[in-house]
Formats: C-alpha cells, structure tokens, sequence
C-alpha cells in the first residue's frame, strides 16, 4: 500500500512540474522518465529557445534551468521515498518548502541539437539538504552541461 502512495505522490509531482508550472511549460519540457533513482526530461529545440542567433544554439539560460528543474525533480522523488505520511495537505506543505541554495553548471559545449535530454540522480539526501548531479545532453548523446545543485528538504 505505502509502495503504491509512493508511486501516486511521484506521479502528482511529475505532473506539477510538467503541468503546474507555467515557465516550465513555456520550455516545452516533458518528463519521459521518473523513478526514485533517476529523472529524464526532454525539450525540442525552439526559435524562442535561441541564446546565439548566429549559431542556433540552445540560450544558457535554458541549460540551467533543464538542469534545476532534473535537480529538483529527483530531489523531491527522494523525499517521496522516506515519507511516511502521504496526506495531500502533508505532501503540499512539505513540497512548499522545496528549493533551491545553490547551482553550479559547467558549460561543456554550445547547446547545438533538435532536442535536449537532461537527467539528474541524487549524490546525498539529507534531512534538512540534498544534492543531485545533473546532465545535459543533445539527442546525438553530446554532452553540452553538468550540473551541481544544492536544494533546501526540510
């Protein structure tokens, strides 16, 4: 039973972030995968997404924001994982807090590509911070940017 609430509150929280949020939406990203271990996100590339007109590259802004929203996302399905109390007003009250402290990204290439995949895993999750290493990769696997997020849990 509690497997199953776990899989219900990860499900409401692929949607909250896919759905519920209106920048993300704006970027046109779709969670293709979310589990307890990973996260993967894609986006198309887009005229409004260009940073450099003159190469067609993916704008940076873009890249840290893919990579804070994985960071985020697996961040929250490790919370999922301990909970014990699966409430909706114990999950919005507890996921309100949710955020980020830090970010490091680490430009690798330009953002060149159709499509951008960005994946996260945790490194730690502790009770009040968690921290998860994120990628950014094109649809032929180039790498474009790693990630570092810090992210405030409790």
């Amino acid at each position: 039973m509690k497997q199953m609430l776990k899989k219900m509150a990860l499900s409401g929280i692929a949607n909250l972030f896919a759905e519920k949020m209106p920048f993300n939406r704006l970027l046109g990203m779709e969670v293709t995968h979310y589990d307890f271990e990973r996260v993967e996100l894609r986006i198309r590339m887009d005229d409004k997404l260009i940073g450099n007109p003159f190469h067609n590259i993916l704008h940076g802004g873009v890249t840290a924001s893919l990579l804070d929203v994985a960071g985020g996302m697996i961040v929250a399905a490790s919370c999922i994982d301990e909970l014990e109390e699966f409430s909706p007003s114990y999950l919005k009250e507890r996921f309100s807090r949710l955020g980020t402290i830090d970010l490091r990204v680490d430009y690798l290439r330009p953002g060149r590509g159709t499509e951008f995949i960005a994946t996260a895993h945790i490194i730690r999750a502790g009770s009040k911070v968690a921290v998860a290493r994120m990628e950014l990769h094109n649809e032929e696997g180039t790498h474009i940017a790693f990630g570092t997020g810090t992210y405030l849990v409790g």
